[in-house]
């Protein structure tokens, strides 16, 4: 997920396999760390495991930036890691008061708690009540790392299809047109479409595949701990858009063709302003603490 936030409830989202190539250009190739895991001395405590995912993290994206994906090796390493990972590893059970059902009348409140951030990468834990809804947004320049620790929740996400025209705002008259005013409406493919339910594997965005818009429901209570290499920053143009979406029937655009059978597995996005009924409040994060030596 990638929620943008102030600092206290920040965002850092899944569930795709690894991309056959994930470095596009000679730019996006990040060195590989080299630094070995350290041993554990005689007398010494063994590393918590949210300290252990803080120092992989940090090696992980110690060469990273807009547009840059660690190394399949690199990866794993933090796959891996945040597969073991588990609800009381950071201090969270489902009977705490940020999973509670609410109010039909209102919409529910999503509490993120802030973890970490740098320039590099940030860690935190969206706590989403049932039917709390994070919607479709985006990931620029972002590789992401979901881990759901409980609970169902349904992913719809896409990737944008390549060198496709957009749609015009005025393209469809099945459309409410005051819905869709400009920027034109952009084609794009479902990457995912399906519940998940803890315990499962990690999930990991990229750049340009995996899923890199999606939208999180909560069909239960449940927490997805996020990790963002790197992390939202307008000065740096990673800014989290919003977006409509629109079934590919809406829109008849010249140059554009998906056979009848697959075309539930197409959509419009269009971008939108940050829905007003979004509501993602920050609360302190209580559990085990995060050393940065």
């Amino acid at each position: 997920m990638g929620i943008e936030t102030t600092r206290a409830d920040r965002k850092g989202k899944e569930f795709r396999e690894l991309p056959t190539d994930t470095n596009t250009s000679p730019n996006s190739r990040p060195k590989r760390s080299r630094r070995r895991p350290k041993k554990i001395l005689p007398g010494q405590k063994k590393m918590l495991p949210v300290q252990k995912l803080f120092e992989i993290c940090k090696e992980v994206f110690a060469n990273g930036g807009t547009g840059i994906v660690p190394c399949s090796e690199d990866i794993e390493r933090l796959r891996a890691v945040l597969d073991e990972l588990k609800p009381k590893d950071v201090g969270l059970t489902p009977e705490m008061l940020y999973f509670g059902t609410q109010s039909a009348r209102e919409t529910p409140k999503i509490t993120y708690l802030h973890l970490y951030e740098s320039d590099k990468f940030s860690m935190g834990i969206f706590c989403l009540p049932p039917s709390g809804v994070l919607p479709l947004h985006n990931h620029p320049g972002m590789t992401v790392f979901s881990k759901l620790l409980f609970g169902t929740m349904h992913i719809k996400s896409y990737d944008w299809v390549a060198d496709a025209p957009d749609a015009p705002s005025n393209a469809s008259a099945d459309v409410d047109l005051s819905e869709i005013t400009a920027p034109a409406a952009r084609l794009a493919k479902v990457k995912v479409d399906s519940d998940i339910t803890a315990p499962c594997d990690t999930s990991i965005l990229y750049p340009a595949d995996g899923g890199n818009m999606h939208c999180f429901t909560a069909v239960t209570a449940c927490a997805v701990l996020d990790v963002l290499g790197p992390p939202y920053s307008d000065p740096d143009g990673r800014h989290c858009t919003y977006y409509l979406e629109f079934p590919f029937t809406n829109f008849a655009v010249d140059g554009v063709s998906v056979p009848e059978e697959e075309r539930e597995g197409y959509a419009w996005l269009q971008e939108r302003e940050k829905p007003e009924d979004l509501t993602v409040d920050g609360a302190p994060y209580k559990g085990p603490k995060i050393v940065d030596q």
